[in-house]
């Protein structure tokens, strides 16, 4: 690989063992990956902060390291809420460990926003180069907001934060980021009446056919949301880290993506609304959660709208970033007024908080997909108001 001298001082130790380790780390994986060279990126997303994933190795390999972030850099959810975490239920061990790690982090000069949607809170623009981790805000990044960054692991999105660089390979090129396979529906027309959730549903239909291709959908008209919870269910049934929606997604609109999307060859692989629907079953459950990925202000908007005068019968979680309960407070307090549970800087998925909760309905096709594994839980589909309409007995 080309070096530039910033790189080779890093790699030469002349800024300290533990960013020649990292640098190390990054060489390696540009050698397995043929890049040719060393690119800056502006952020990075660090995941691999909740002491579930991570455990004691994970931990110890963290306190080894004495170096600070050199460009913004944000954390991934943790396991549990920085404060309340007693009156949820997260065991004292768990939190004790957890607490180890969130100033682990903090002392490696990373930003504890503990989300899993740093783009609502930072300025990402078109072309720039992130080294992001987490699926959903990787494929946010990528396909919504046009920058450009690979879905780093725990180790290497770090080793970015402490060395400001990045292999370029991947999705960090433009030839790279071409569709690959193409999705259409069988009838399009019905998707004119979708809500985030069928876009979820669908999400888990053709991630699982993509696997790690970047798909272009034809012939859908979805707003922010929908793609957030499009992008998300791919990455989490299949290792969808870019995909393209035609003429609404930022690249679909350029000369030389169209170009391509016109004249390329490629796989068109046609989805029937029956499957998704199929993924909306009904079972009983005993708990309901959103915001996976936090919610949006518009989420959290129409949350409030859906609970105002309401009350939950079960257990009724509602995951936020921090930032943004900030933001919504008066929003919030209708929500938690219901008797519904407003969780800042975890998530379901990450958190030992739902690993008991038995069956749990979601609107989220990430959810759907993660939580028989992660979890050990059965989840059940639904439009957000479906879930409100079962959380409140309805």
């Amino acid at each position: 690989m080309e070096l530039d001298k910033y790189d080779q001082a890093l790699l030469d130790g002349e800024y300290g063992e533990s960013r020649q380790k990292m640098m190390e780390i990054l060489l390696a994986l540009g050698k397995i990956y043929d890049a040719e060279r060393f690119i800056p990126v502006k952020s990075v997303q660090v995941s691999g902060a909740s002491f579930k994933t991570i455990g004691e190795a994970g931990l110890e390999w963290l306190s080894s390291i004495d170096a600070k972030a050199v460009v913004p850099a944000f954390l991934n959810p943790i396991g549990m809420p920085r404060t309340g975490w007693e009156e949820i239920g997260i065991p004292q061990s768990f939190a004790e460990k957890q607490i180890l790690v969130n100033e682990a982090y903090i002392r490696l000069g990373i930003r504890p926003t503990c989300t899993c949607t740093p783009y609502y809170f930072s300025i990402v623009e078109r072309g720039d180069h992130l080294a992001w981790s987490e699926s959903s805000a990787v494929s946010y990044a990528n396909s919504v907001l046009g920058a450009r960054t690979n879905r780093e692991g725990g180790p290497s999105a770090l080793a970015a934060a402490l060395t400001g660089k990045t292999p370029e390979y991947g999705l960090h090129i433009v030839k790279n980021r071409l569709p690959q396979i193409e999705f259409r529906l069988d009838d399009p027309e019905a998707a004119k009446k979708w809500t985030c959730a069928e876009y979820g549903a669908l999400g888990v239909v053709a991630g699982a056919i993509a696997g790690n291709r970047i798909p272009l959908f034809m012939n859908l008209r979805p707003n922010r949301d929908m793609l957030k919870s499009l992008g998300a269910a791919m990455a989490a049934s299949g290792a969808v880290a870019l995909y393209h929606v035609n003429e609404i997604t930022p690249e679909t609109r350029f000369p030389f993506f169209k170009q391509h999307i016109a004249e390329d060859e490629r796989e068109v692989v046609t989805i029937e609304v029956a499957d998704v629907l199929n993924v909306f079953k009904e079972i009983e459950v005993s708990a309901v959660a959103i915001g996976c990925p936090h919610l949006s202000r518009d989420e959290v908007a129409r949350v409030a709208e859906l609970l105002s005068g309401k009350k939950t019968v079960m257990p009724f979680y509602v995951f936020v970033a921090e930032e943004m309960r900030q933001t919504c407070a008066d929003e919030l307090a209708v929500i938690a007024k219901s008797g519904a549970k407003v969780v800042p800087d975890t998530c379901m998925v990450v958190s030992p908080l739902m690993d008991h909760a038995g069956p749990v309905m979601t609107n989220s096709g990430k959810a759907f997909s993660y939580l028989p594994g992660m979890c050990g839980v059965t989840p059940r589909m639904g439009t957000l108001e479906d879930c409100v309409r079962v959380g409140c007995g309805e």
